[in-house]
Order: C-alpha cells, then sequence, then structure tokens
C-alpha cells in the first residue's frame, strides 16, 4: 500500500477520494484547508483536489490563487513521490477537439475564460515543473450527492424538489456528466499508476437538459418550465479513448441514478 496526501480533502471529489483510498488500505494524510506540511515530509503520492467552481467569476484572485499559486507552492517546497492535478474540460469550450493533446482556445477578454485560463496555468507549471510524475486529470460534470453545491445537476433536483424546474439555458443545451465514484476510481488509477501525462475523466456522453428534466419529472412529478432568454449551450462531446485504453474504462449511466440522488438529496434537505 502507498503512502497518499490529499488537499482539498474536505470538498466533493476530494472527500470522496480520501474515503476510497483509505478503504483501499493506503495511508492517508489530508491536511487542513490552511495547513502547509513539513518540506522535509515525503507526501507520497499527491491529489491536487482544492479548486473554485460557480463563484469563480466573483472571487477572481480566489480563482488564481487556488489553482495556480498554492500549487506552484507546493510543487517548489515539498517532496513527493507524484502528483495528480484535478483540472476541468471546461478548458475545451471553443474548441473542436477534445482529445488530449488538442490544441486548446482561450480569451482572456471572455470573463469566463478565467477559470479555463488558471486551470490551464496549473497544468502548465504541474507539467513542467521538473518534478517527477505529475500529472493531470481534466473532470467533466460529477454527478453525486452533494446538496450545497451550485452545480448544474444539484441546482435541478433541489428545484425538482420544491415542485417546478425553470431552465435558465435551452432543453437542447448539453454537456458530459460522470458519475462520483467512476470519476473516483479513475483518479485513484490514474494519481497511482497513470503512464500519460493528461487524463480525461468523463463518460464521453453527452445528456441535454431535456435528458435531465424529463427523468427528474417522471420521478418527482415537479413541472417543467424555461425562461424566455433561455439560449442553448452546446460542447462537443469528450474524448475517452486513453482512459478506455488505458484502465478499460466503460461508463455507468447516469440518468439511471437519478430515483437514489433525488431520495439522497430529500434526506439531506430535511435535516
Amino acid at each position: 500500500m502507498s503512502r497518499c496526501t490529499v488537499f482539498g480533502a474536505s470538498g466533493f471529489i476530494g472527500r470522496a477520494l480520501t474515503r476510497a483510498l483509505v478503504d483501499a488500505g493506503h495511508e492517508v494524510h489530508a491536511p487542513g484547508r490552511d495547513e502547509r506540511p513539513d518540506p522535509a515530509m515525503d507526501l507520497g503520492h499527491v491529489f491536487y483536489c482544492i479548486g473554485m467552481t460557480a463563484d469563480f467569476r466573483s472571487r477572481p484572485f480566489d480563482t488564481v490563487r487556488t489553482h495556480v499559486s498554492l500549487l506552484a507552492d507546493l510543487l517548489e517546497r515539498q517532496r513527493f513521490q507524484s502528483m495528480l492535478y484535478l483540472s476541468s474540460t471546461r478548458v475545451y469550450a471553443g474548441s473542436g477537439r477534445t482529445h488530449e493533446d488538442a490544441p486548446l482556445a482561450v480569451n482572456p477578454g471572455d470573463p469566463s475564460d478565467l477559470y479555463n485560463l488558471s486551470k490551464l496555468a496549473g497544468e502548465a507549471i504541474c507539467l513542467h515543473s521538473g518534478k517527477p510524475r505529475c500529472r493531470v486529470a481534466r473532470l467533466s460534470n460529477v454527478v453525486g450527492v452533494d446538496p450545497h453545491s451550485h452545480n448544474f445537476h444539484a441546482e435541478l433536483i433541489r428545484e425538482a424538489l420544491s415542485g417546478r424546474i425553470t431552465l435558465r439555458s435551452a432543453p437542447s443545451s448539453e454537456k458530459d456528466y460522470i458519475l462520483l465514484r467512476d470519476a473516483v476510481g479513475l483518479i485513484l488509477r490514474i494519481g497511482l499508476h497513470g503512464e500519460a501525462p493528461v487524463y480525461n475523466v468523463a463518460s464521453g456522453i453527452n445528456l441535454t437538459h431535456e435528458h435531465w428534466c424529463d427523468t427528474l419529472a417522471r420521478v418527482t412529478g415537479c413541472e417543467v418550465g424555461r425562461a424566455p432568454d433561455a439560449r442553448e449551450y452546446r460542447f462537443a462531446p469528450i474524448d475517452i479513448v486513453r482512459i478506455r485504453e488505458e484502465f478499460g474504462f466503460a461508463p455507468a449511466p447516469v440518468l439511471a441514478t437519478v430515483p437514489g440522488l433525488v431520495e439522497e438529496f430529500r434526506k439531506c434537505l430535511d435535516q
């Protein structure tokens, strides 16, 4: 078994990853939010799960600090056997191809690209730090029980439980989703055994907002409406050839888990 260190272990993904590593018998260190390990300490296999989510536009300095500055400090100061930096498939927005080696298009004048640019800066310092076995995992939209999240699926489930969903983007909008257990399983394997520098962690299957709403309406009986200015947002399907060939990955169907997700959200929100 291996020594592992999870930064961001209190977050949605970091918490699940920490549990999975412990269950697999690994020795796991989970530093607190403001804790900086002794530079003389060997951190083993590092998983960098710290990141901003929906509030990155209102917190630009925190976004850069968490995606780049803290990471650079760890890379410069700490000893470790390997590091896996959790990035995002959002970096493919504006690009026609989604293979890990595809060229990417970003625009610093677009406020939405602050997230992508900071993630790519984190990827770059990780891959070119000169430190051993630094890798990147680009995660798509991870689906699991996170009742207070501002992620799209969590907001939809909360609205469905209130009796009505109001879509603020077109029903034909679509993007990739992957179940939390699938994502964590891949992150663990990439972090400990990955051979490539960059991996997509995704299902490779886009779901439309209409797919989500139809499923939630069947499960909860909620009504579905849309805002009059709802626009369409479509993301290219994410290439998962690398994880399929290296790890034999086959994604579990996301929408099949909706009844269980709804019940878990209901229990959490009733507490």
